[in-house]
């Protein structure tokens, strides 16, 4: 019994048969006019019937090429459709999103196998850069953002509260003279993020503290920076425990002035067009987001009551609480 022709046989004839012309099928194919003529010649050859009526360059169905042709379109059609069907399903299993690099880095990164592990079948792409994300232009789901909240034209919602205050490393605060919190700190290198809404000019201010002016100071770009800085013993960094809660945890960093407030403030942010709210893994990476966000926050107040500290909540939208990307 002969062989039937090849699913390959069937795409040649199928686009000959829709493009009348095999140098047409061949340039649509990305092949030789030669091997369309070769696959069709062995497809008439192993039916036994003609499929085509040659007259000069001109190709024609037969009656017998016209059933076949009728079954061919529709069963490749259904099988570009199938695959059509699964890349849309592979599509809906795709998250793109973008960070702020220190949030990616020290709070989120750690915590992505996790989620990973509970949607096995998901893909992933984390953007860690400090600009937001122009929805209209590039291809994001979802972009979590630090700021004051203020974004028009998006469904943005709170995802991480600031919860900021004066850290240093036990050495370095043991080699500082006691007195009180503005003498202290005028034996201080002060460490400031350059992108951070809470600088150390506002936490002063904030605080009633007069610090000389000539005060030495290091303006870091990045939050991580300036934490190994301030672990590494070269001054004090005024920074967050949503970024800082592991160096405190295991007491590389303690805070400096334990009576003075903790800062709190919503400071990171979920943003996205709202249609985007319609596609089920992004609602599931939100619903998973407030959960690790929920037990972080257990672990702040957790530290907030081990070294006796209080809490004053700030409004994020404040005067003085400019800024953009931690």
């Amino acid at each position: 019994m002969a062989r039937p022709p090849s699913l390959n046989a069937h795409l040649y004839f199928e686009c000959v048969a829709r493009r009348g012309s095999l140098s047409r099928a061949a340039e649509e194919l990305s092949v030789s006019p030669s091997a369309v003529s070769q696959q069709v010649r062995l497809m008439e050859e192993q039916l036994g019937v003609k499929l085509f009526r040659r007259k000069g360059r001109k190709l024609s169905l037969t009656l017998e090429g016209e059933q076949l042709f009728q079954a061919s379109a529709t069963a490749i059609r259904m099988l570009r459709e199938a695959q059509a069907a699964l890349g849309q399903k592979h599509e809906m299993r795709r998250l793109n999103l973008r960070v702020s690099p220190s949030f990616g880095v020290r709070w989120l990164g750690p915590r992505l196998a996790d989620f990973l592990r509970l949607h096995p079948d998901w893909d992933l792409r984390v953007d860690a850069a400090p600009d937001p994300t122009d929805f209209d232009r590039e291809i994001m789901d979802l972009d979590i953002r630090y700021g004051t909240g203020a974004w028009q034209g998006f469904h943005a919602e709170p995802v991480l509260e600031d919860a900021v205050l004066p850290l240093v490393a036990p050495s370095y605060l043991a080699s500082l003279t006691p007195g009180t919190p503005s003498e202290m700190l005028e034996q201080c290198r002060l460490i400031d993020s350059a992108r951070a809404l809470c600088q150390w000019d506002f936490w002063l201010l904030r605080n009633g503290l007069d610090v000389a002016a000539n005060r030495k100071k290091v303006l870091m770009d990045r939050s991580s920076m300036g934490l190994q800085l301030a672990v590494d013993g070269a001054g004090v960094v005024l920074e967050s425990l949503a970024l800082a809660a592991g160096e405190v945890a295991e007491g590389r960093l303690v805070p400096m002035l334990p009576a003075l407030p903790v800062l709190q403030f919503p400071a990171y942010w979920a943003l996205c067009p709202a249609r985007h709210l319609n596609r089920r893994v992004v609602r599931g990476f939100l619903g998973w987001l407030a959960e690790q966000a929920e037990a972080h926050g257990a672990e702040v107040a957790r530290l907030v009551a081990l070294h006796g500290l209080q809490v004053e909540r700030l409004d994020p939208q404040e005067e003085l609480l400019r800024g953009e990307s931690g």
